[in-house]
C-alpha cells in the first residue's frame, strides 16, 4: 500500500507514532477542536484518538488496521470520524454516510448487472482510487442487504483501503433478528478479523451541549404538538398548497414548496415506496424541511417507521433545519420496533420542542 501514500503522510506518521497516546500530534489536535467548543474529551475519546493515531502513523508503512467505533447516541463518534478525516492528508479519501453509499452501491449494481463484476464496476465509480474511506452509521437490518456486506468487506480489503467505520452497534449486535442473525456471521467474523474494533464511552451527551447545536443547522428547527393554528402561526408555516415533485423519475407530493423550504405530509413521504435515495436528492433542493402530521409511530408500518428513521439520518447528516409537527408529545410520538428509533430519538430531542403554551424559540 506504501507506493500510493505521498511523503507528507510518512512524515506526519512519523511525527504522529507516539511513544504515549497522550503525546500524540493527533490528540492535542482533537484536545484544541474540543476545547473551542467548551468541553473536555471523555476517556473514551482520548483511547479512540491514540488508536488512530497509531494508525495513521502506520498508514505510512502500508500496515495500517482499519478501525470500527461503536457507542452509544451522542458519543462523539462522528466528530471523532470527521476529525480523522480531516486529519488524514491523502487526497484519495472519501467519506460517505451509509445509507447514502449503501443506496448508489444497489443503483450501480443494477446499472451493471450484466458485466461479469457488477460489484466492481460499482466500486469503480463510486470510490475510484480512493485508500482512505470512512463510512458514518453503519448498521443493517435486511438480510439481502447483509448478504451484499460480506461480499463489499471482501472487495475493500482487497483494494487495500483503509475503513473507519461507525456504528451504533457491536459487531455482535449488528442484524439481531434471530431469523438471519446467524446468516450474517460472516460479516462480524469479517470485521472482528480485519478491523480493530473499538466503543467509545462516556457519560456525556456531546449533542445535547449548548456549543454543539449553535453550529448545526438542524438544531435550530422544532418539534411542536398538537399543531395547532397559533404553533403554525408562530412558527411560520405555509398554508397547504399541494405540488407534485419528480424525485428519481418517480412523483411525489408535497404540501408546499417556496424556494429552498418544502413541506411534505407524514403520509406522503414514509407511508409510500420512498428510499434513502430520494431522500438525498430531496436534501440537495431542499434546506428547510417541514414534516406535518406524524401521530403514533408505533401505528405505522415497519416499512414506514424504518422510512422515518432514515430520513432524519439524511437530514441530520446533511445538516437541513428540520421542523416536525406532531399530534402528541415526541416522547409518545416515537414507539416503534426498529431498532434505530434511539438515534432517532436522539436526533429529533435536539430540536426546540414546543408544546401547547409554549413560546416558539
Amino acid at each position: 500500500m506504501s507506493a500510493w501514500i505521498p511523503n507528507p503522510l510518512r512524515q506526519l506518521g512519523q511525527r504522529l507514532r507516539p511513544s504515549a497516546p497522550h503525546d500524540s500530534e493527533l490528540l492535542a489536535w482533537f484536545e484544541a477542536k474540543a476545547a473551542s467548543r467548551s468541553y473536555q474529551l471523555s476517556d473514551g475519546q482520548r483511547a479512540v484518538i491514540a488508536c488512530m493515531a497509531e494508525q495513521l502513523a502506520q498508514l505510512g508503512e502500508g500496515q495500517p488496521r482499519s478501525l470500527y467505533l461503536h457507542g452509544s447516541v451522542g458519543r462523539g463518534k462522528s466528530w471523532l470520524l470527521d476529525g480523522f478525516f480531516q486529519a488524514v492528508p491523502v487526497e484519495a479519501k472519501r467519506r460517505l454516510h451509509f445509507h447514502d453509499f449503501f443506496a448508489r452501491l444497489h443503483q450501480g449494481m443494477h446499472r451493471h448487472r450484466l458485466l461479469d463484476d457488477a460489484l466492481g464496476a460499482t466500486l469503480d465509480e463510486l470510490l475510484g482510487d480512493c485508500r482512505v474511506l470512512c463510512f458514518d452509521e453503519f448498521h443493517v437490518h435486511d438480510i439481502g442487504d447483509a448478504m451484499l456486506l460480506t461480499r463489499l468487506f471482501d472487495a475493500l480489503f482487497a483494494r487495500g483501503i483503509f475503513l473507519l467505520v461507525t456504528s451504533n452497534y457491536a459487531p455482535e449486535g449488528l442484524l439481531p433478528n434471530p431469523l438471519y442473525h446467524e446468516r450474517f456471521l460472516p460479516v462480524i467474523r469479517l470485521i472482528n478479523g480485519r478491523m480493530q474494533v473499538l466503543e467509545v464511552g462516556g457519560d456525556t451527551d456531546f449533542r445535547s451541549l449548548p456549543a454543539n447545536r449553535e453550529h448545526q443547522r438542524f438544531t435550530h428547527g422544532h418539534y411542536a404538538w398538537p399543531g395547532d393554528a397559533g404553533q403554525r402561526e408562530a412558527l411560520q408555516v405555509p398554508a397547504p398548497q399541494p405540488v407534485t415533485l419528480e424525485i428519481n423519475k418517480r412523483s411525489l407530493r408535497a404540501l408546499s414548496c417556496q424556494g429552498r423550504q418544502v413541506m411534505f405530509a407524514f403520509d406522503d413521504l414514509c407511508e409510500q415506496a420512498t428510499a434513502v435515495i430520494d431522500y438525498l436528492v430531496l436534501a440537495g433542493q431542499y434546506d428547510e424541511w417541514i414534516i406535518d402530521g406524524l401521530d403514533d409511530l408505533s401505528e405505522c408500518s415497519l416499512a414506514a417507521q424504518q422510512r422515518f428513521v432514515n430520513l432524519v439520518d439524511v437530514l441530520y447528516d446533511q445538516d437541513r433545519q428540520l421542523t416536525v409537527i406532531g399530534k402528541r408529545p415526541l416522547d409518545e410520538s416515537l414507539g416503534g420496533a426498529i431498532a434505530d428509533l434511539m438515534r432517532t430519538r436522539s436526533r429529533l430531542g435536539q430540536l426546540h420542542q414546543v408544546g401547547p403554551g409554549v413560546c416558539v424559540a
